[in-house]
């Protein structure tokens, strides 16, 4: 059983929070194969590059990227740590959900044979 954290719950609230939105979760998308320029990010949205930014924003205070300058570069990349505590809290919440219909299931199961 996983050890319960207060500190997970605004861990996993700010996490889903900045994922909540479909550009933020396209960027996360593109970063799965690696660190982008923040222009590279912002190529394929019709929006401004300060509007993305601020999406690259939310999720630097999400802790689910991290941003480093080079210059006037500004490159983001995942942070793996993050995305694994929200992953673990879905896992459980499935592993929790699936022993529960498993267990209705086998009893519907005995009341269909004892009829």
């Amino acid at each position: 059983m996983v050890e319960y954290c207060a500190a997970d719950d605004r861990t996993l609230d700010d996490a889903l929070s900045a994922l909540a939105d479909p550009t933020r979760r396209a960027i996360m998308a593109a970063l799965r194969e690696g660190e982008l320029r923040v222009t590279e990010i912002a190529a394929p949205f019709d929006m401004s590059l300060n509007a993305v930014s601020k999406h690259v924003k939310k999720l630097e205070s999400a802790n689910l990227v991290q941003r480093r300058r080079i210059g006037r570069e500004h490159f983001v990349s995942a942070k793996p740590a993050t995305i694994e505590k929200t992953a673990q809290w879905f896992d459980a919440q499935r592993k929790f959900w699936n022993t529960r219909l498993d267990k209705l299931e086998t009893l519907m199961m005995e009341e269909e044979r004892d009829e």
